[in-house]
């Protein structure tokens, strides 16, 4: 997927205004419009337009976007990092423009595709006219830690919003939340009242916080349960013993069986994310070898090609 430069396309700074960006659209709009334009490519050109100013126009999607793109040149191959939009407050979002998503490219649909909108009520009464404020959204990232011990956390959020120039620009905000014990990765938080204000005595809309764990060195998570790649010794996973496993709960000793093999899965049962029917704790171990960097070492390893008849690729016959 290569990445795509909407300024570009519109011919337009990155620093233009939400208006400059409206003019330009409207010149080009006449310009390859398909029903009238004599340009060559003109319905492909048009095409690209609309979706740059799908996302320009919208001070949320380009703030977004500058923040993902400032790295980056039209037509150079483009993966978005995992969690790109990690801390961004949205108040909606996807195909804001109501046509078909077949309308839009590769590169727009994995930035902004699947962003939900957000929702908002309301209504005229008592002579006045009163509306809820709009809910809205962010992605914010939590330790495994958390999920497992429950914590208050400050979490900081980008706000993007149309300054009185017409420039895009982003404040940023800062929320004490409690992260609940056994919270689960795609989970929402419910912050009532934390969202968009209302209109007369339509009160604020929610803030809806999803849940993403950050990466961890050690731990990986399908749904509630946890899995950790656990090295062992050579001697250790042939003689098995008790050795001590690291979860996010804390140390816990687990007993290898004699013979084990790189590959071979252990559980823990109930030691993974904490819930009335917990998750459980996968331990895969991964055997090492050690190293033969000393004379005493590549001396033991001949003893052993000695003393032992292993051949470990029996199985395929060779």
């Amino acid at each position: 997927m290569e990445f795509e430069d909407y300024y570009k396309i519109m011919g337009v700074s990155r620093d233009a205004t939400q208006d400059q960006i409206k003019r330009a659209y409207r010149k080009l709009a006449r310009k390859y419009h398909p029903d009238v334009s004599k340009e060559k490519d003109a319905e492909e050109k048009f095409k690209q337009l609309g979706e740059a100013y799908e996302v320009l126009k919208d001070p949320e999607k380009r703030a977004a976007y500058d923040q993902l793109g400032k790295n980056w040149k039209a037509g150079q191959d483009f993966h978005p990092p995992p969690d790109w939009d990690a801390g961004f407050e949205f108040s909606g979002g996807g195909f804001t423009g109501g046509g078909d998503a077949d309308a839009y490219s590769d590169f727009f649909e994995s930035l902004f595709g699947r962003r939900s909108r957000g929702h908002a009520g309301g209504g005229a009464a008592g002579g006045g006219f009163h509306m809820r404020g709009q809910d809205h959204h962010a992605k914010v990232l939590v330790d495994l830690e958390d999920a497992y011990n429950g914590a208050t956390r400050n979490i900081t959020l980008q706000v993007p919003e149309v300054d009185a120039s017409g420039h895009v620009v982003t404040k940023k905000r800062t929320l004490k939340v409690r992260i609940p014990k056994g919270v689960r990765q795609g989970q929402q938080i419910r912050l009532a009242g934390q969202g968009a204000p209302g209109m007369g005595q339509g009160g604020n809309g929610d803030l809806y916080l999803e849940i993403e764990f950050r990466p961890h060195p050690f731990y990986r998570v399908e749904g509630r349960d946890v899995y950790l790649d656990l090295p062992v010794a050579p001697w250790e996973a042939a003689l098995g013993g008790k050795v001590k496993v690291p979860t996010p709960a804390g140390k816990l000793d687990l007993k290898i069986p004699a013979g084990s093999n790189t590959g071979k899965k252990m559980r823990l049962k109930g030691k993974g994310i904490p819930a009335r029917q917990p998750g459980d704790f996968y331990v895969e171990l991964k055997v090492m070898t050690p190293p033969a960097d000393t004379e005493k070492a590549k001396e033991i390893y001949r003893e052993m090609e000695k003393e032992l008849a292993f051949n470990p690729r029996a199985a395929l016959g060779v």
